[in-house]
């Protein structure tokens, strides 16, 4: 088990690196110079010359990637063109929206998925009409449900807020920047309820793209088990189906949701990208929208490195997790 958690944390290092040296050889190549982006175009030469002096851009190339790179590891992401602040502190502000969308959106997946996957293998009723109704919503792209969301929702039936991420005037500021928890620790259930009212309706549109994944891959694993040799001796005993699927059959089951869930949380943070236009969210899609027209590199390398660094990072704790559930997985390696 220990080579097993070492290899996938060297895997995951390696990784890292690699997208950083990719996003570095992306800028080096760029014919946008950022001396000039920071300083105007109608800077002085000498002025131009001492910035590219203490950027480091006269230093060969390897030594720039190193300190590229090391920069990186320690949360410098450079300066933003359009902002004029560290991306480390842009992405302070805007992270926390994204992530509380994120969060929510992941937890409602989950409960879909195993919702779909429990009640269409148990038969319960109704499993039909949930199953469709989550096969057409997974098959639109999230824009157009999220368009369509606020028309019947917001415009015809009037049951959520069109957009933003709080109606409140004077919300408060931390310490987690998840408006729903610091509500709660602040004592201020009416902000945590006005969030969870604008959350809900971006949060359902990504999420079930993901449920509808999720719980496909979880429902063949349990059709696939439910009939096995344990399952039968355990029915034999007089369990109970839902008994015999949480204390025997669902362990089995659960190494191929998650690597499923793992792939899932990248699609959803691309979807969440997309979302937050749809629904004016001031997390990290609002922040990348307004840095790619002016080509704000440093904005836009520091969300792909962040993303990427949470991909990552999801998907091997997904592996050690999964290698928890099934110890064979650590003995072959995966």
């Amino acid at each position: 088990m220990k080579t097993f958690v070492v290899t996938r944390l060297c895997a995951m290092v390696a990784i890292l690196v690699a997208l950083t040296a990719v996003m570095f050889l992306l800028q080096h190549i760029s014919p946008l110079d950022p001396v000039k982006a920071q300083l105007g175009a109608q800077a002085s030469a000498e002025a131009v010359a001492a910035r590219r002096d203490a950027l480091g851009l006269n230093d060969p190339v390897p030594v720039q990637f190193w300190n590229y790179l090391t920069g990186a590891a320690t949360g410098d992401l450079g300066t933003s063109y359009r902002t004029r602040h560290a991306v480390l502190s842009d992405l302070g502000d805007f992270v926390p929206a994204t992530a509380e969308l994120a969060l929510y959106g992941l937890t409602i997946a989950l409960a879909l998925a195993a919702l779909l996957a429990f009640s269409t293998t148990l038969k319960w009723p109704g499993a039909g009409v949930l199953r469709a109704v989550l096969f057409t919503g997974s098959s639109a792209p999230m824009f157009l449900l999220g368009i369509l969301g606020l028309l019947v929702f917001y415009k015809t039936l009037g049951w959520v807020p069109a957009n933003g991420r709080i109606a409140v005037a004077d919300p408060p500021d931390g310490p987690t920047g998840l408006l729903t928890v610091d509500g709660l620790l602040h004592g201020r259930p009416d902000v945590t309820v006005d969030a969870l009212h604008h959350l809900i309706l971006p949060a359902l549109v990504i999420a079930l793209g993901p449920a509808v994944a999720i719980g496909r891959v979880l429902r063949s694993s349990l059709l696939g088990e439910v009939d096995s040799d344990y399952a039968r001796t355990a029915r034999a005993k007089g369990l109970s189906e839902p008994a015999i699927m949480a204390r025997h059959v669902l362990r089995n089951c659960v190494g191929a949701a998650l690597s499923m869930t793992g792939l899932q949380v990248g699609l959803m943070f691309s979807g969440v990208l997309v979302v937050e236009q749809v629904f004016g969210w001031p997390g990290i899609g609002q922040y990348i929208a307004q840095s790619i027209p002016v080509a704000d590199f440093p904005a836009i390398a520091g969300v792909t490195l962040m993303l990427g660094a949470l991909y990552v990072f999801v998907n091997t704790v997904v592996d050690l997790l999964q290698a928890a559930a099934d110890p064979r997985i650590a003995i072959t390696g995966g």
